[in-house]
C-alpha cells in the first residue's frame, strides 16, 4: 500500500503551524548559550568543579571536561614546518542476511598513503575479510549489525597501525567518525570489551611510535560544550536531577562555532582542547584518554566546523596538535566548496561495497559450496518478494 500522503501533509501543516514558536524558543537559547559561553570564557577552575560534582552523581555524564584554554580561544592555523605522511582508512561492510540464500558478511577496508609535497603517487590499499561460518557465531552468539560495524572500525584501525610501521618521520592518521569505537554493548558483553581490548593496543603502539591519530567528525550533532554551560549554571537542586536539567536544549556545538553571522572560530581556527566526559573513561585511561576540538574548515561567510578527536598525547604536544590542525585545513581546502579531508574521500572510494559487488560474492560462494557438495539454503520467500519487487521497479521504470 502506498503512503497515506494526506495523513502525512495534515502533520506535516501541523508541524509547519508549530514553526515560529520553535524558532523563537530556539533562538532565545542560543541567545542564553553565547552569554553563558562569554561569562564563564576564563572560569575553568570553577567549570571543572562543577563537572566533577555532577560525574560523581552521574558516573555516565557526557559533556566537554575543560582543560588550560578559555574557552572563547580560537587558535589561527600556522604552517606546516614538517612534511608528514598522511594514512586515512575507511571501511564498508556486508551485514550478515538471515533471509539470503548463503549467510555470510564481509568486512572491507580502503587506505590510502600519501607523502605531502612529494612527487610520489599516493599509495592505495583494499583488505576484504570474508566471514562465514563460525565467523558469524562469535562466543556462540549470531553476530549482529553492530557487531559488524565494530570489526569493520578495529579493521580501519588496525591498518593504520600496520601501514605506519615502516614509515619513518611524522605520521599522521585519520579516520571519519570518533576515535572512540561505538558499539552495541549489549549484542555480545565479551565480544565488544575484547574489540576494545585489541584497540587500545592499536592506539598504545600508535602512542609508542610517536604517531599523529585523530577521528574527524563531519556535521557534528552533538552539543558537549553546551552540556558544560548547562552545568556550570546548574544549582545543586538541578544537578541532583541533570537528565532533565536542559535550559538549551536544540543549540548544538556546531551552531555555537559556526553561526553563519558570527562564528566564534575564523575560517582555520581551531578552539581550545577539552577532555570528553563519558562512562567511556575508564576504558581510555592515561595517555589513551580522549580529547577533542572543534575546527572551522570553512571559508569566510560559510563557516563549517568539524569535531577532530584526539587522544591525550596528541592533545598534550602543541607541536603534534599544530601539525594536525594544518594538514587538515590543507585537505579540507583541496576539496573546494565541500570541505572534507581529500585522502578520507578517497578511503570511501577506495572502501564502499556495491550492491552488484554483494551480489557477485554471495553468488561465488554459493558456486563454490555447491561444487564442494555442501548444501545451501534457498533464499527466503520474503527475500525472494521484495528481488521481484525491486526487479519490477528497475524494469518498469526505464
Amino acid at each position: 500500500m502506498p503512503i497515506n500522503y494526506q495523513e502525512v501533509y495534515t502533520q506535516i501543516q501541523t508541524i509547519g503551524a508549530g514553526a515560529k514558536e520553535r524558532k523563537k524558543r530556539k533562538e532565545e537559547a542560543q541567545a542564553r548559550a553565547r552569554e553563558w559561553f562569554a561569562a564563564f570564557d576564563s572560569q575553568l577552575d570553577l567549570l571543572r568543579s562543577k563537572v566533577d560534582s555532577a560525574r560523581a552523581i552521574d558516573p555516565n555524564l557526557r559533556c566537554a571536561y575543560p582543560l588550560d584554554e578559555p574557552l572563547a580561544s580560537s587558535f589561527d592555523v600556522r604552517p606546516a614546518s614538517v612534511s608528514p605522511t598522511l594514512i586515512a582508512a575507511d571501511g564498508s561492510q556486508i551485514n550478515p542476511d538471515r533471509h539470503a540464500a548463503v549467510q555470510f558478511g564481509l568486512v572491507n577496508v580502503g587506505a590510502i598513503i600519501m607523502k605531502m609535497k612529494s612527487a610520489e603517487p599516493p599509495q592505495i590499499v583494499t583488505d576484504s575479510e570474508l566471514l562465514f561460518g563460525d565467523d558469524l557465531l562469535p562466543n556462540g552468539i549470531p553476530m549482529s549489525d553492530g557487531m559488524v560495524a565494530l570489526k569493520r572500525d578495529l579493521a580501519e584501525r588496525k591498518k593504520l597501525d600496520d601501514l605506519s610501521k615502516e614509515i619513518h618521520g611524522p605520521v599522521i592518521t585519520f579516520t571519519d567518525g570518533p576515535i572512540e569505537l561505538w558499539g552495541m554493548k549489549g549484542d555480545d558483553p565479551t565480544s565488544y570489551e575484547d574489540f576494545i581490548e585489541k584497540y587500545k593496543g592499536v592506539l598504545s603502539r600508535l602512542q609508542s611510535r610517536g604517531v599523529i591519530t585523530a577521528g574527524y567528525v563531519d556535521k557534528p550533532s552533538a552539543d558537549l560544550v553546551v552540556r558544560l554551560l548547562e552545568i556550570a549554571i546548574a544549582d545543586n537542586e538541578q544537578i541532583q536531577k541533570l537528565r532533565e536539567f536542559h535550559p538549551l536544549r536544540g543549540v548544538s556545538d556546531r551552531w555555537l562555532y559556526g553561526e553563519r553571522e558570527n562564528p566564534l572560530l575564523k575560517p582555520g581556527h581551531r578552539s581550545a582542547v577539552f577532555k570528553i566526559q563519558s562512562s567511556s573513561e575508564k576504558r581510555y585511561t592515561g595517555v589513551l584518554s580522549l580529547h577533542f576540538f572543534y575546527l572551522n574548515v570553512g571559508t569566510e561567510g560559510h563557516p563549517w566546523p568539524v569535531r577532530v578527536e584526539i587522544p591525550k598525547w596528541v592533545a598534550d604536544d602543541r607541536e603534534k596538535l599544530n601539525l594536525l590542525q594544518a594538514v587538515l585545513v590543507e585537505q579540507c581546502r583541496m576539496m573546494g566548496s565541500k570541505p572534507y579531508p581529500y585522502l578520507l574521500n578517497r578511503a570511501h572510494e577506495i572502501a564502499v561495497v556495491k550492491n552488484e559487488e554483494k551480489q557477485q560474492i554471495e553468488q561465488l560462494l554459493a558456486m563454490e559450496l555447491s561444487k564442494q557438495g555442501e548444501e545451501t539454503d534457498s533464499a527466503s520467500p520474503k527475500q525472494t518478494g521484495k528481488d521481484s519487487l525491486a526487479s519490477g521497479r528497475k524494469r518498469y521504470g526505464t
